[in-house]
This record gives C-alpha cells, sequence and structure tokens, in this order.
C-alpha cells in the first residue's frame, strides 16, 4: 500500500475531502496517510476526523500526524501540499490593505496582480524547502500541489528541483458543471477540451455526441439568463468567443477592463466582489472555530464534516498510478511542446493521462491567437516572479508588479515601484532577503 502524505492537513475540511476520496477506492484503503502540519492542534483536529472517516468508510489505513515534516515526507509515494505561508493574518490582509492605500483594490489575490505575485515570493522558497526534502526522503515521490498562485509555484519547482510536480485545480471540471446547469444539460454527458493555463484556460470544445454546445451557452446571454455572480465570464464569450475555466470574480482581476477605481460603476454593473477573499477567509475562520467546538465534544455530525465524495483530482491520479486504471484529468504541468504559441517551459494546463505509464500530459496544438495573447499577459508575470524567487533579484518583482495588467491599468510606474517597497517591507521575515 502506498504512503500518501498530506502537507498542511491543517486545512481539516479540504483534508476530510481528499481522505474520503482516497479511503473510497478499496485499492486505497489500507493505504498509509501521513498528516503533517505546523498547527499542531489543527493537526490533532485533523486526525480525529481521518480516524473518523476511515471507520464510518469502512477502511483500514494506518494513520500517522507530525509537525515534523521530514518524518511526513520519508518514504511517501505521494505528496499531496496544501499549505498557505502566511495565513490569513497577516500575509493575506497585508497583500490587500496596502495596495488599497493607492487605490488599488483586488478581489481574491492569489493567483496575479500583485497580491499574487506576494503570494507567489513567500510560498516559493517553502515549496523548494519541500522539494528539496522529497529529494532526499523520496525522490520517485509524486507530488500534486493544490497551492495558489498554482502556475508560479509549479514553474519554480520544475526549474529548481528533479521532484515530479503536478499542480491540481477544480476549475476546469467545476466550471463544467455550472455551464451544464446553465445550459441544461446534464455534466455527465458533455466532453469538453480545455488549454492555457491555470485559472486562465478556455473551453476548447464543449460538445454533446458530437454536438456544439456553445450556442446553448450563447443562448443563455441572449436571454438574459446570465447568473448575477457570473457576469464577467459572459462577457469575456462574448469578447473573445470561448468561456474561461475560472470564476468571474478571478477574472476580473487578472486583466485591465474592470476593476478601475475612477469607473465605479463596472464594479456594479458587472457585479465584481471587492475584497473577496478576505470576506471568504474571515468566514472560513468563523466556519472552522464552529468545527473544533463539535471535535472538542467528540461530534463528527457536523455538516461541514460529512463523508462524500469530492470532484477533486487527486485520489483519481493516485488509485490510477497504482492500478493502471486509465484516466484523464486536467494538471499544470511544464510546456513541454503542449501549447504551441505559449513559451516553451512555462506552466500550461491542458488534460493529462493517468494509468500504468505514468502521468503523461496531452499535446493541444496552438491556441487560438487572440487566446494566446491574452494568456501571455499573465505568464509574463509568472516569468518574472519565478525569476525573482529563484535569483533573488529584488528588480524582477519591480518588473513582474509594471508587467501586471490590473496594476498598470491603475498606477503609474512610480506608484507601482512604492508600493513593491512597501510589501516586502510590511512582509518582513516572511520574504526571503532580495538584492
Amino acid at each position: 500500500m502506498p504512503k500518501i502524505t498530506f502537507i498542511g492537513a491543517g486545512s481539516t475540511v479540504f483534508a476530510k475531502n481528499l481522505l474520503v476520496d482516497i479511503l473510497s477506492f478499496p485499492e486505497l484503503a489500507e493505504s498509509t496517510i501521513s498528516l503533517h502540519d505546523i498547527d499542531a492542534r489543527r493537526l490533532a483536529d485533523s486526525e480525529k476526523v481521518a480516524r473518523y472517516a476511515a471507520q464510518a468508510l469502512g477502511a483500514r489505513p494506518r494513520i500517522e500526524a507530525t509537525t515534523n515534516r521530514r518524518a511526513a515526507l520519508d518514504g511517501a509515494d505521494y505528496a499531496i501540499s496544501m499549505f498557505q505561508v502566511g495565513g490569513y493574518k497577516p500575509a493575506t490582509v497585508v497583500d490587500f490593505e496596502i495596495p488599497k492605500k493607492v487605490g488599488l483594490r483586488q478581489t481574491i489575490a492569489d493567483t496575479l496582480g500583485i497580491g499574487g505575485i506576494m503570494r507567489g515570493l513567500r510560498t516559493i522558497p517553502v515549496l523548494l524547502e519541500m522539494c528539496r526534502d522529497m529529494e532526499e526522503l523520496c525522490p520517485a515521490v509524486v507530488h500534486l500541489n493544490y497551492v495558489n498562485p498554482m502556475a508560479m509555484l509549479c514553474w519554480a519547482a520544475r526549474r529548481a528541483s528533479p521532484i515530479q510536480t503536478i499542480g491540481l485545480c477544480h476549475s476546469v471540471q467545476g466550471t463544467a458543471g455550472q455551464l451544464a446547469q446553465d445550459i441544461g444539460v446534464p455534466v455527465e454527458e458533455i466532453e469538453y477540451l480545455a488549454a492555457g493555463i491555470n485559472h486562465m484556460a478556455f473551453y476548447l470544445k464543449f460538445e454533446r455526441n458530437g454536438e456544439d454546445l456553445y450556442p446553448l451557452i450563447r443562448q443563455v446571454v441572449k436571454d438574459g439568463r446570465v447568473p448575477e455572480w457570473n457576469r464577467v465570464r459572459y462577457e469575456m464569450l462574448t469578447r473573445l468567443g470561448y468561456f474561461v475555466t475560472e470564476s468571474s470574480e478571478h477574472f476580473s482581476e487578472y486583466v485591465p477592463w474592470f476593476i478601475k477605481r475612477d469607473r465605479p460603476e463596472l464594479i456594479e454593473r458587472y457585479n465584481i466582489p471587492l475584497d473577496e477573499y478576505i470576506r471568504r477567509c474571515e468566514a472560513q475562520i468563523a466556519l472552522w472555530n464552529f468545527i473544533a467546538d463539535d471535535l472538542a465534544a467528540g461530534n463528527f455530525d457536523n455538516p461541514f464534516l460529512t463523508l462524500e465524495r469530492s470532484h477533486e483530482y487527486g485520489s483519481f491520479i493516485i488509485h490510477s498510478l497504482e492500478t493502471g486504471t486509465p484516466r484523464i484529468f486536467y494538471g499544470n504541468v511544464p510546456n513541454d511542446g503542449l501549447i504551441d504559441n505559449l513559451p516553451a517551459g512555462c506552466c500550461v494546463e491542458v488534460p493529462c493521462l493517468a494509468g500504468a505509464d505514468g502521468i503523461r500530459p496531452q499535446p493541444v496544438g496552438a491556441l487560438p491567437p487572440h487566446l494566446a495573447a491574452l494568456i501571455q499577459t499573465n505568464v509574463n508575470v509568472q516569468a518574472l516572479t519565478v525569476e525573482a524567487a529563484l535569483t533573488g533579484k529584488r528588480e524582477h518583482i519591480y518588473h513582474a508588479a509594471m508587467l501586471d495588467p490590473h496594476t498598470a491599468a491603475e498606477l503609474d510606474v512610480e506608484q507601482i515601484w512604492n508600493l513593491v517597497d512597501d510589501l516586502i517591507a510590511a512582509h518582513g521575515e516572511w520574504l526571503p532577503a532580495y538584492h
């Protein structure tokens, strides 16, 4: 049975979802599950949930919990990353509040933008420390990364380590389900092909039995049935001809067109939730307190601890690699001849085949040129952030911020440089020294 290590297992609900997925497979039900987190209290609660889930599912895994990352990784066959460096306070609050002082507002700030840049800079060093541990303790491990900013982290890992790192997200399959609901077609009847980069991939095909379903998606706009929370993506469908895989609140801050301090009517027209990630963090903290109280009382009937299979890819990949069962999933991998009109080596999101031969990303060819051009604006920022993290050169942080589409649309060059200085100072020891 494989050893499966969870890094950041104190994310109890997410860890529970993946654990239920894994233990639902009879072939994986006796795996060694190693839970790691630096927060001993959260780790202990996750261990309680893991043991409860195993018993309820009739599985017999070996479950261990440790605050020692090296012990957790020693001999691992699979490592699943789900950690957040800096947490809600101070790091996430800093990413929002300091830019806000100069009029730069954000929604999520975890993928691109000035918030995504800073999150990448404080997370990449930790990820690479983990990779070095893996190189020593489990060099053949398959590393499944759920941490954002996805593309930056996977790109940095590829450049700095031989460890096989696959980035996993739920935006492709999640958005497919949302679109299926919008057009009234069962999602299990839909076949699709998506490609691009994480959070900015597009459905190149969306079909049922060979029938193009895009006319039904466009009809949603014509009928005035666009969901209130999804106005940005449907607007982009009308402009680009393709539907993007990540949510409207995410996409609105990857481009220069929707969030403008001198155009407040745009925020209302497109229903853009500024500071959305801050609200989500506060809601998650309240949720955690709710769960923790129940766990302390030995109550596992909390509605957020239900034992249902999720739509995350992680367990399916592990099962396919262990049993040889072929499956297609969407992964974030190096662009080694996969998308012709994006830079070689950048991190792309494409269909991948998992099975007896390992993980094989599938070539897509060239994207429609306007999609590739739009994606390139984000790849530029990712490339320079990775360069800054790997070389320690401060100048590339400025360059990444200068080329960020939303930041550049709101601030002049001097404001951008001063903002970077303020953010680096505020992060303090969360960042390494730059020269």
